[in-house]
């Protein structure tokens, strides 16, 4: 399997993470919190709930689906569960633009409400655990796409880079001695998510989120020095996954926040397009970026990089008419060329459990939307 092209009309996909039901949610905030559960239920309930999400995704007629990152209380703090060495707890700075307006971070916190995941930090030699969770994740995911008789899903996994920003280094001598020692033990899970016939999708919003966040103190230049190792590492740890099986995902922060801070595309782009994906999904309805197409399509232009451009805004419940989904597909499609172009979602739904900010049943008629405006530009295209 690899990334397919539009060639035929232009195919759908978004970002990975879907909303997850209230059963699904308590399991997880338990195991979050260290509490008893029986791990065999647990199992039954997480194969249920990719089922059914797989199915809704089917229905609505996405493409190229996930699992919904269902049984992850997060996108990037999952890997603590899995791996050895973290531990503590880590309260991070306020987002650069978010601490310029104190009064609407105070309104976005009460919003969103308290964050349900923890955040912890890199406290000893990082080295995997006696934990079966990815193989569980990979089976429940072939038996959905199997029972719907769906020929194409990706999952997500976090990029070293991600990690380390969402779980500071307290131990290792040095930024890249962590990173590296991340990119260790997130090899096995590339490679196993590729053997396992499915898409891998390495999310990297530390090659620009982590700008205003993480790494806000630094200039533009060291901030991309920063960025190129990461590319590196990331890149080593790619080493036996072939180019053509992976996608990428790059954002600014999946949240409703000024982001009149957010690193321009123009300066990390060609950092961006070293990463050894074919594809690469990127944030285009954020109205902080949406102006951007025109800097993929020159720089892409000439390259065989599929792009699969945020149709949708994930941190709204404006549902998207099918034509501005149109009229944006048609933008990319006439600068890169329509085969090259996958119609896509800024961020997820779901990222951190706890943390929904679009009504379930909304983001379903969102996705609908996606499918729906993808006709429209398809019926004018080709």
């Amino acid at each position: 399997m690899s990334v397919k092209r539009s060639d035929e009309r232009i195919l759908t996909t978004h970002v990975g993470s879907l909303p997850r039901s209230q059963k699904v949610c308590d399991y997880l905030l338990k195991k979050e919190r260290g509490e008893d559960f029986d791990r065999q239920d647990f199992n039954a309930v997480m194969a249920e709930a990719v089922q059914d999400v797989v199915s809704l995704q089917a229905a609505i007629g996405i493409d190229v689906v996930s699992d919904g990152e269902t049984a992850k209380i997060g996108y990037a703090t999952y890997i603590k569960d899995r791996n050895e060495g973290f531990g503590g707890d880590f309260t991070p700075k306020p987002h650069k633009d978010l601490a310029k307006y104190p009064g609407y971070r105070e309104m976005l916190a009460k919003m969103r409400g308290p964050n349900l995941f923890r955040r912890t930090c890199c406290v000893g030699p990082i080295a995997p655990k006696d934990d079966d969770s990815l193989e569980q994740d990979i089976a429940h995911f072939r038996a959905a796409l199997d029972n719907e008789g769906v020929t194409e899903g990706f999952m997500n996994a976090a990029s070293p880079g991600v990690v380390a920003a969402f779980q500071p280094n307290r131990y290792y001598d040095t930024h890249e001695d962590y990173i590296r020692a991340v990119a260790r033990v997130m090899q096995r899970e590339y490679e196993a998510i590729v053997e396992a016939g499915f898409l891998l999708q390495v999310d990297c919003p530390d090659l620009a989120m982590s700008r205003h966040t993480g790494f806000q103190d630094l200039s533009d230049r060291e901030f991309l020095d920063q960025a190129e190792l990461h590319v590196a590492v990331l890149n080593e740890a790619l080493a036996n996954v072939p180019r053509e099986r992976v996608r990428m995902h790059l954002c600014w922060g999946n949240y409703a926040g000024p982001h009149d801070f957010d690193i321009p595309v123009e300066t990390i782009i060609d950092t961006v397009l070293k990463v050894k994906a074919q594809a690469i999904a990127f944030e285009a309805a954020n109205p902080r970026h949406e102006h951007e197409w025109t800097v993929w399509g020159k720089r892409c232009a000439d390259t065989d990089t599929i792009l699969m451009p945020g149709m949708l805004d994930t941190t709204s419940n404006t549902i998207e008419h099918p034509e501005l989904v149109a009229q944006r597909i048609e933008r990319f499609a006439n600068a890169v060329g329509k085969e090259r172009v996958i119609a896509s979602t800024d961020c997820g739904f779901g990222t951190f459990v706890g943390s929904v900010v679009v009504d379930p049943d909304v983001a379903y008629e969102k996705l609908r939307s996606l499918v729906d405006g993808a006709k429209r530009a398809s019926a004018r295209l080709y």
